[in-house]
């Protein structure tokens, strides 16, 4: 019997065949679901998938499109993370010069990260942007990387120019002005000028731009040893030489301020100079930044972190993914409610030695702290290097166990961590939550110490003063090498001396020698010289040894206005024979003198004879009766007596004085100061000083 239904027919119709019909449809609801199952059980491997993608180093989506959005609004982004090297505020400046490449360029300024393929974060940045152009990537240091896209510009070989061309300490904007400079000469004089650098500096860096404090000492102690080594030298020197010739006539007419003079001139002329060849007054191509250079960046996390209680920075790699977002986000939570527990709050940011911070991760935490105004547990979590640091501000934790117990492998990682491009921060942190849950409570809160300030930026990069640190024991070592300097000189002199005093020993003394009354009366040139030399050099040194002088200056200042203040003008040949005596007279005047033997006179037949005893009337011609009162000396006097016709044999010839076949005596054959000696050694004295024009 059939079924009768109010739809009887179509029931009646279908009713062979439905059976079919639902066990393909409990089929396809199968598949459903097995499908349904099978991408739940894959989702946690997809995410495993994409953490392993993260760290084999693809870029992430989040940083270059954080980047590419900042482009958008400014074709130059300057990161607030390098404030000590490069401060927000040089934005116009790399501005200013990517508009004389002549292509639209995009400039992105940021911390160099190790994890980051520079290529490949450009490449993401153009994809996200939509924009073709030239994109250059610049760091603390340098160009570190550039790219063209959809135009044309020899970014490869402006790289290397500015790679090769400039020192390592140029500082980046200047390494991107000179790339920015070779852009604009286009494809072959770039490819060109880039071969060309190569080449010159493949090998050889050029020549730093900057010194550094320990240069800036080295200058401070070498000013300082010339402004005491040099005038004091000039002094000293002057003293010996003032010694050696001190009765020279040039050394007698100079004023006694000369030589302090000029040692003074010549420090002032050291002290002046010093300041305009040693004229660096910074250590670094780093701008000076401003307070809200340096205030930004803490600003930009503590405003994240009000909102998120984790902030990770958008310009750096991204390092938890999702799922350990989301975990973090849950231990924090529970640690929260916990007992003793409170606020978590985590930065991952990179702490670099150009941040404001100076890369001191416990200053940065501080400074967050009191711009977020909770207090919690601060983390500061560095993408870059993967350091963890934990400071207590405010919660009742154990802050000694923090500090002291916290594992290497939390803080530092493992060698997996240094492995990974994420340096498994999200298993690290939340073992850090773990042992943040397990740490003992203390019964009244505790806060980390107030960290030391960060170097005063203004002052980080300067050089200190040239007249300061070494300068001042520059000036006790100047003065020692000039002391010793002039010691050894004066050693060696005396040496010198010495050695030449032997090969021509001088004369006795007169206390003891002899009247050399057999001095000839026809005697050479050459003996005059030799024995003019030794008497004038044998005075110099007696008179130097000596105090008290009296005459003997008398008698040395005219013999060495005679030979211009050198004695060794003595043995010139051309010496003039009547100087000559009269210089052998006047030295042994002084010699004389300096015994306590003073003469007033000397032999007026032969000067050479030595000192007179009295005078007489001698015959001085062959020819006639022709007589003068001459002073004499003992064997003169002798003769005189005796054998009257014999003195004038006796009478002194100066060599070259020649006339009609004879040779007049000395006194006639010159009218010099030689003529002079009848009258006596003062008379002597005075006709030199007339004859030099000396009063």
């Amino acid at each position: 019997m059939r079924a009768v239904t109010a739809n009887g027919a179509h029931a009646g119709h279908i009713a062979p065949g439905s059976s079919g019909q639902t066990r393909l449809l409990r089929l396809l609801l199968a598949l459903s679901a097995l499908t349904a199952l099978f991408a739940t059980a894959t989702a946690p491997a997809r995410a495993a998938d994409g953490t392993r993608s993260l760290a084999a180093g693809t870029t992430p989506a989040t940083q270059a499109a954080y980047l590419a959005d900042r482009l958008r609004e400014n074709p130059v982004y300057v990161t607030d993370q390098l404030p000590r090297e490069l401060p927000v505020s040089t934005a116009p400046d790399f501005a200013r010069l990517a508009k004389r490449t002549g292509v639209p360029t995009y400039v992105l300024v940021l911390p160099s990260l190790s994890s980051i393929d520079g290529r490949q974060l450009l490449g993401a940045v153009h994809d996200r942007l939509g924009r073709d152009g030239l994109y250059v990537l610049v760091d603390e240091g340098e160009v570190a990387e550039a790219t063209a896209y959809g135009v044309r510009a020899p970014a490869d070989a402006a790289s290397t120019v500015s790679l090769y061309e400039l020192p390592y300490d140029a500082g980046p904007l200047l390494s991107f002005e000179r790339f920015v400079d070779v852009i604009a000469l286009g494809g072959e004089k770039a490819t060109a000028r880039a071969e060309e650098a190569r080449a010159k500096h493949g090998n050889d860096e050029p020549a730093e731009m900057y010194i550094g404090p320990s240069d800036r000492n080295n200058q401070s102690l070498l000013t300082g040893t010339l402004l005491t080594f040099v005038p004091l030298l000039i002094m000293l020197s002057a003293g010996y030489v003032r010694r050696r010739r001190r009765h020279s006539g040039a050394g007698r007419r100079l004023p006694r301020w000369v030589v302090p003079g000029t040692a003074v001139l010549t420090a002032a002329a050291i002290a002046l100079t010093a300041p305009a060849v040693f004229d660096q007054t910074r250590s670094s191509a780093a701008r000076i930044p401003s307070p809200a250079d340096l205030s930004a960046r803490v600003e930009r996390v503590a405003a994240g972190l009000k909102q998120d209680p984790v902030y990770a920075d958008p310009e750096s790699p991204r390092v938890l993914d999702d799922r350990q977002r989301d975990r973090l986000h849950d231990r924090i939570r529970d640690f929260r409610r916990s007992d003793g527990g409170g606020p978590v709050y985590v930065s991952l940011v990179p702490q670099t030695p150009e941040s404001e911070s100076a890369g001191d991760a416990d200053l940065f935490a501080a400074a967050v702290h009191a711009k977020v105004d909770v207090d919690g547990v601060y983390v500061v979590a560095d993408p870059a290097d993967g350091t963890i640091d934990v400071y207590n501000h405010g919660l009742r934790l154990d802050s000694n166990h923090l500090f002291l117990d916290l594992p290497d492998s939390v803080a530092y990682g493992d060698s997996k961590a240094d492995e990974a491009d994420d340096h498994l921060m999200g298993e690290r942190l939340d073992a850090l939550m773990t042992f943040l849950d397990e740490t003992p409570r203390t019964d009244r809160p505790e806060s980390e110490s107030a960290p030391a300030p960060a170097p005063r930026a203004a002052e980080e990069h300067a050089l200190p003063p040239l007249f300061a640190t070494d300068f001042w024991p520059g000036l006790f070592v100047g003065a020692f090498l000039a002391l010793l300097l002039s010691g050894v000189a004066a050693g060696l002199a005396w040496i010198v001396g010495a050695l030449l005093r032997r090969r021509s020993a001088a004369p006795d003394s007169p206390a003891s020698a002899p009247a050399s009354t057999s001095a000839p009366a026809s005697v050479s040139a050459s003996t005059l010289r030799r024995t003019a030399h030794t008497e004038l050099t044998s005075l110099v040194r007696e008179f130097n040894d000596q105090d008290e002088h009296g005459r003997a200056w008398d008698c040395l200042d005219a013999a060495l206005l005679l030979v211009d203040g050198d004695p060794g003008r003595t043995r010139e040949r051309g010496a003039d024979p009547a100087t000559l005596v009269a210089v052998i007279v006047l030295a042994r005047a002084g010699r004389a003198a300096l015994a306590g033997e003073p003469t007033e006179q000397c032999c007026g037949v032969n000067p050479l004879h030595g000192p007179a005893v009295g005078r007489r009337h001698v015959r001085v011609s062959r020819q006639g009766n022709s007589r003068r009162m001459l002073p004499v000396c003992d064997p003169c006097r002798d003769t005189a007596v005796a054998e009257p016709g014999g003195m004038p044999d006796r009478l002194l010839k100066l060599p070259g004085s020649e006339s009609g076949g004879s040779r007049p005596p000395y006194y006639e054959a010159t009218d010099g100061p030689l003529s002079a000696v009848p009258d006596g050694i003062a008379r002597v004295i005075e006709k030199v000083r007339e004859t030099a024009g000396v009063h």
